[in-house]
């Protein structure tokens, strides 16, 4: 590959393996037509070139995107909408560290990171015995932990995961849900579940839960436990309660890693309950060995339509407290 700069407002970027042309352009050139439209520059494909014109700033970041596309293209041998996405969506931040261990692979897909600040939350998560994640839904928090998690676990890095969430939705209405304790509360972890699907063969999934390497439990299961050699993850915290929250942290043992993610603006505790997660986050602030996160709206990597909810309801709450 290689680039000739004929203005501030041109770059000619030259892409030596014709074979993945076709991948990087997309069918009927639809990947360089997004970032056209998205950008508000031209791209003009002559053989294994592209021209790239417009503001300068706006050709910067469009051929960064095709070189960070045309890397993903070699990786995995195709591109979705949702790639061409995030590489615009890196365009326009300091690049995030790159190499091997800023890829989660698991059995069924590699995972790498779609915005800057998943950058961050993966090398948190390489290094940290303990991660908070906190943010909107849509952002990776859960889905990447898990595919640490996965990682790990291949690697014989871990000899359990440990997949958690308060069943706090249910509340007392529980006793009135069909089915045995396990029935009533597989709803509430229905997306770890999907998210384990999403790592590992189906197959796998069912084999290593039936063998307890994974577990999906609600959070009431964890006390009185010490976890070893194991990954463990709490998923929508902010429903813990402040004594729930100390007694999930003080269940780390020897090699294990523990995730916490959430949203702080989705808090679904009965009024004047206090949040555990909440907690956590102002008393173990600094502490080493410690690493919180924070994602943004900018960083939801669902349908751009969740991006759009996202900011209107935070408009919207912003006005409400300015109103109170």
């Amino acid at each position: 590959m290689s680039e000739t700069k004929t203005s501030d407002s041109v770059i000619v970027r030259e892409y030596d393996d014709n074979a993945l042309l076709q991948v990087l352009f997309g069918p009927h050139n639809a990947n360089l037509d997004r970032i056209e439209s998205r950008l508000g520059v031209a791209c003009n494909t002559r053989g294994n070139t592209v021209t790239l014109s417009g503001a300068a700033e706006l050709v910067e970041d469009a051929a960064h995107a095709l070189d960070e596309l045309y890397q993903l293209a070699h990786r995995q041998g195709h591109i979705e909408t949702a790639d061409v996405d995030a590489a615009l969506r890196m365009s326009r931040h300091t690049p995030v560290a790159a190499g091997e261990d800023m890829v989660l692979r698991t059995r069924k897909r590699h995972i790498a990171a779609r915005t800057p600040t998943q950058g961050t939350y993966i090398q948190a998560l390489n290094h940290s015995p303990l991660v908070f994640g906190l943010g909107p839904a849509g952002t990776g928090k859960t889905y990447m932990a898990v595919a640490k998690a996965v990682s790990m676990m291949i690697k014989g890095e871990v000899d359990r995961i440990i997949l958690s969430r308060p069943a706090v939705e249910a509340g007392e209405r529980l006793g009135f849900l069909p089915g045995d304790l396990k029935e009533k509360v597989d709803p509430y972890l229905r997306p770890l579940y999907d998210a384990l699907h999403d790592m590992l063969p189906g197959d796998q999934v069912v084999k290593k839960l039936q063998a307890g390497e994974i577990e999906v439990a609600p959070l009431a299961f964890m006390r009185g436990r010490t976890l070893a050699n194991s990954f463990i993850i709490l998923d929508e915290a902010q429903n813990t309660t402040t004594v729930q929250m100390k007694m999930f942290l003080t269940r780390m043992g020897e090699h294990s890693r523990m995730v916490v993610t959430g949203d702080l603006s989705q808090i679904d505790l009965p009024p004047g309950t206090r949040s555990g997660l909440r907690d956590a986050v102002e008393i173990l602030a600094g502490m080493e060995g410690v690493s919180f996160v924070n994602f943004t709206d900018k960083d939801v990597v669902r349908h751009d339509l969740v991006t759009r909810i996202v900011r209107a309801y935070d408009r919207v709450e912003r006005e409400r407290k300015g109103e109170a």
